[in-house]
This record gives structure tokens, C-alpha cells and sequence, in this order.
């Protein structure tokens, strides 16, 4: 799938949070969501980005605007990464990376001299009416979540 940019269509997905329960978008409907894509939990920059993440999750509430993560792993690693970490976010889980795919997050990567099909770092601000408003892909963990809060700040006033 092609990248995704401002005003196009934020594509639906259905997917299972931390606790099992079905997450879909449209449950946002009418709302502001920060939708970031991430690697792997509990690994350095993952730990970092979902630490600033829940720093900053009032933050983020205040303007009305929900922040979850997606990564592959299992609903019980984010279980034990929620858990372990002390996060105030809820995650969801993308095992056969259909929804990563659909954001065009899932991308050739090198890994020891070898290209393999991983996940980008990538984070998309959507709006109420489902639209994306940010694409961001390839970014930095770290201070990553200000950026992103500060997007809003401009936009949400």
C-alpha cells in the first residue's frame, strides 16, 4: 500500500486492545486520534515512545484526543509491557499485520545486511471526521510525543 497523506481517508481496522476487547475506528468518530505504529514492546526506543506517550497522556486529554499504539506483538505482551512499564495507553494488537499494511507502515527494512518486511516507526494524527490529518513515517522515539503534541496544540485551540 502506498503511503498515506493529509485528507485521505483513515483506513478502518478492527483490532484487540490489552484487555481482548475489539477496538475498531470508527469507535472514534468524532474525535481526534493519534494512531502510532511501533515496533516491538518492551524493546529501547518502543519503552521511550510509549513512556512520553503516557507522560503526556492528560495532556493529550485535555484537547480531547486519544493515543493508542500498534504493534505485532500479542495482546499478553502488551499485557506484561503496559504492565512492566507503568503505561497509561491502550494498545492494540496487529499479529499478521493487516492494519500496518493498510497504513503502509509495514516496509522493507535492512536487518544484518539483509532486507526483511518489518514495521516503521510511524505515527498519524486522524481527525473527527476520520480523515488523516498528519502522516508521519520513519520517525525518532524520542521526543517524538511533544512533536506530536504540539501538532495539536496548533490545530486544537
Amino acid at each position: 500500500m502506498a503511503k498515506l497523506e493529509q485528507n485521505d481517508k483513515a483506513p478502518e481496522f478492527t483490532l484487540q486492545n490489552q484487555d481482548g476487547e475489539e477496538v475498531k475506528l470508527s469507535d472514534f468518530k468524532g474525535k481526534w486520534l493519534v494512531l502510532y505504529f511501533y515496533p516491538k514492546d518492551n524493546t529501547p526506543g518502543c519503552t521511550l515512545e510509549a513512556k512520553d506517550f503516557t507522560c503526556l497522556v492528560d495532556e493529550f486529554q485535555k484537547l480531547g484526543v486519544q493515543v493508542v499504539g500498534v504493534s505485532k506483538d500479542s495482546v499478553k505482551s502488551h499485557v506484561n509491557f503496559i504492565s512492566k512499564q507503568e503505561l497509561n495507553l491502550e494498545l492494540l494488537s496487529d499479529p499478521d499485520t493487516k492494519v500496518m499494511q493498510k497504513y503502509g507502515v509495514w516496509q522493507p527494512k535492512k536487518m544484518f545486511g539483509k532486507e526483511v518486511m518489518g514495521p516503521v516507526r510511524s505515527t498519524f494524527i486522524i481527525d473527527p471526521q476520520g480523515k488523516i490529518y498528519k502522516a508521519m513515517y520513519k520517525v525518532k522515539a524520542q521526543g517524538h510525543a511533544d512533536k506530536v503534541l504540539e501538532i495539536l496544540k496548533e490545530e486544537i485551540k
